[in-house]
């Protein structure tokens, strides 16, 4: 093997350490080095091993951009997330990203903030590095980020919802079907007067309006319904839970568009010596890891996010490789868990 030296000598102006560095270094042809890094089982074992120790010691980074551009293939799956934080999306991304791993594909992430314009400047990003997929979070309706995915030409599966036109691959669940289904739930304790308290999204004032249809077609009192604003935080639900009582002195029951919102709910009903469940039943959505640990636990609607991620990901890898997805649409439920704060 040559020196460090040599290589360094060698380098581009930028100092950047290159394959023909690395060649160099293990004392073969830069075309050798290529397949030892790519397709390892077409080299011997002793070239595998000093071109790795050449890697090692260089701390050289193959241009998979390069070699993307080349073959048309980038080995890079990109997806667009609302937000990190207290995330119900977490459990999502974390199969999402394994899976991808264990198959050689890499998983680059951004987060929207529930911003339309942000979304758009995002997927515009993306879309430019060509990425062999695109995961979005939610359903992407008419405008500038669905007429440039369309035009992408990029595989791309969309999730968190559902909708009969789909731009490629739908992984989903129904937010009217959940608002029915806890209206339902809590008519089933015998609660009557009913609040919810939602964050201001498309999707949760779907849960919401399909919540108070589903109390007023059974004749009881129309719920009470509080908008949280743009933050998901516990300070957001504890003002909200303020308003509920305030105009709702005598509700016994409230569904809250996430766990987030529900644990401010039920803390600032502890501080004012208000029972949960005993005087109000509370409900989240989400199940958050903590949800199962808050006092009262937190009954809330459980979406699996490990199946949208492990389904997603797999689909990805099938178009990128030029394989057929047989059922494009997927439907994967919810279900309602129920432990002490309902």
């Amino acid at each position: 093997m040559k020196s460090n030296d040599s290589v360094k000598r060698s380098r581009r102006s930028t100092g950047a350490v290159t394959l023909r560095d690395v060649a160099l270094l293990a004392g073969v042809a830069p075309i050798t080095a290529s397949r030892a890094l790519n397709t390892p089982n077409q080299v011997s074992p002793e070239v595998l091993q000093k071109v790795q120790d050449a890697v090692t010691s260089t701390g050289y980074v193959p241009n998979r951009m390069a070699g993307g551009l080349a073959s048309s293939h980038s080995r890079l799956i990109a997806a667009v997330v609302p937000t990190l934080v207290g995330s119900v999306f977490l459990e999502m991304i974390d199969s999402l990203t394994n899976t991808l791993f264990d198959s050689g594909y890499q998983l680059m992430l951004g987060q929207s903030g529930y911003s339309q314009a942000h979304e758009d400047a995002l997927l515009d990003a993306i879309i430019g590095r060509r990425p062999d997929g695109i995961f979005v979070t939610g359903v992407m309706g008419p405008g500038k980020g669905r007429t440039r995915l369309q035009a992408s030409g990029i595989a791309v599966v969309e999730s968190w919802d559902l909708t009969p036109t789909p731009i490629d691959m739908l992984i989903g669940f129904s937010h009217e079907a959940i608002g029915t289904e806890v209206a339902t739930y809590l008519m089933g304790k015998g609660h009557q007067r009913m609040a919810l308290i939602r964050a201001d999204d498309e999707r949760a004032a779907r849960r919401a309006s399909a919540f108070v249809d589903q109390v007023t077609r059974n004749g009881l009192p129309e719920p009470l319904v509080v908008n949280a604003g743009g933050l998901r935080s516990v300070r957001s639900g504890r003002n909200a839970l303020t308003q509920v009582l305030s105009q709702m002195p005598d509700v016994q029951a409230i569904f809250c568009s996430s766990d987030m919102l529900a644990t401010g709910a039920i803390t600032e009903a502890r501080a004012r010596g208000i029972r949960v469940p005993d005087q109000i039943a509370v409900m989240g959505f989400g199940n958050v890891p903590f949800a199962a640990d808050l006092i009262p636990a937190l009954t809330t609607v459980h979406i699996s996010g490990g199946e949208m991620g492990v389904t997603a990901a797999h689909y990805l890898i099938a178009r990128a490789e030029g394989k057929p997805v047989d059922l494009p649409v997927v439907n994967v439920g919810f279900s309602i868990l129920e432990r002490d704060s309902a």
